[in-house]
């Protein structure tokens, strides 16, 4: 007998990140696609793993991660966003984001759920839900008067929601496009939700890099917001190590109670050396993250200023470490089309924003990364800059 195993996710391919990424190391193109830094973490936290790895630090660690980062983690948290977390109760350390992504929705959504994203979504979303039973709606990000902001239509989101609506996964500072909200967007979103049954997933991993002078609007901020949220961030685009897969979940004490059971059984705990280690980190230099919206708008800016007389129309990101382009004055070639050209033909790769749509983006925009020392993005935008 022949066995035959039906897919559970039959029309799912090789993420994005990965093709890409092949794509560049194939043709020795300049990688701009896969959001990961081309520099090192600092000294400091290097040494702190070293000495962990080396005195007794590599068995299990507590199941919602050990106390001394969780301890850190509420420390970061009162003073970034104001709000006090129970260490024992609202804190959950995670393997990496997508993991506290992935157990969020399987702790909450039920077979017929609906579950809300906003496009271009993260590609990590729909599948989860699909695997929890659930069915997605995508609501649209649309584009500001100046023609190249993404903003939330607060209207389309409330007329999606209905008695269905079990989970809503927000996503700010926003990847791909680095929109970020505004406290008046909090109180609107709390507005949207009032009289609904849905939870809130928020996917803050660039919590700590937005420029201009504006503050991340953590979903932490907000009292009504909190009691119905799940709170999910990461300590590879923190400290530049995206590596080690090491985020954490915040949320109230009950809907940690259900993270948990789930976490538990997905990756029970997180590698204990780095969560010593970052702890320590936190505690010792909390002006490192501090430092990080000015380090990357320095990058930001850096990138921008190189482009600046070419063929490319965009406006600086708020947030994130990504830049879109749009190329519409180069090509009328599709953004996934044209991003694979691109990284065979001149040497960049980068990421089109069409993938992240469920119905294809029609803009002419491509994401790219500079989180990358300042030689690689010089090299990058020459090539760019002959198109």
């Amino acid at each position: 007998m022949t066995l035959h195993l039906d897919s559970k996710l039959p029309d799912v391919g090789t993420t994005i990140f990965t093709v890409m990424s092949q794509l560049a190391a194939e043709h020795g193109a300049i990688n701009l696609s896969q959001g990961f830094p081309s520099f090192e973490p600092p000294d400091e936290l290097l040494d702190r793993i070293d000495y962990h790895l080396r005195h007794g630090a590599n068995q299990y660690a507590p199941m919602p991660g050990t106390p001394q980062l969780r301890s850190a983690i509420v420390d970061k948290t009162q003073r970034m966003q104001g709000r006090l977390l129970d260490v024992d109760r609202e804190v959950t350390v995670c393997t990496g984001a997508t993991e506290g992504l992935f157990s969020t929705v399987q702790a909450v959504v039920r077979p017929g759920d609906e579950v809300i994203v906003f496009d271009p979504a993260y590609d990590s979303y729909e599948p989860a839900v699909r695997l929890a039973g659930g069915i997605t709606r995508h609501v649209p990000l649309s584009i500001a008067a100046n023609g190249f902001d993404f903003e939330v239509d607060w209207q389309r989101l409330r007329d999606t929601i209905n008695d269905k609506t079990r989970l809503i996964i927000v996503n700010f500072p926003h990847n791909p496009t680095g929109a970020i909200l505004s406290a008046a967007d909090l109180d609107r979103l709390a507005a949207a939700v009032r009289d609904s049954n849905a939870f809130l997933l928020s996917d803050e991993v660039y919590e700590h890099i937005v420029f201009d002078g504006n503050e991340h609007q953590s979903l932490l901020r907000h009292e009504e917001l909190w009691e119905r949220s799940f709170i999910v961030s990461s300590f590879g685009k923190t400290v530049h190590a995206t590596g080690w897969k090491v985020g954490y979940c915040a949320a109230p004490a009950e809907l940690s109670t259900e993270f948990r059971r789930v976490h538990q059984f997905n990756v029970f705990t997180t590698i204990t050396p780095m969560q010593l280690a970052l702890a320590e980190f936190l505690e010792s230099e909390p002006g490192f993250y501090e430092s990080l919206p000015r380090f990357y708008q320095d990058k930001r800016d850096h990138f921008c200023r190189l482009l600046e007389g070419s063929r490319f129309r965009f406006r600086p990101a708020k947030s994130t470490f990504f830049q879109i382009l749009d190329y519409s004055q180069i090509s009328d070639e599709s953004d996934e089309t044209l991003a694979r050209r691109w990284t065979e033909e001149i040497g960049v790769a980068s990421i089109p924003l069409s993938v992240f749509c469920e119905v294809p983006f029609t803009g002419q925009r491509l994401r790219f990364c500079f989180a990358k020392d300042d030689d690689t993005l010089a090299e990058a935008v020459e090539k760019l800059r002959s198109l």
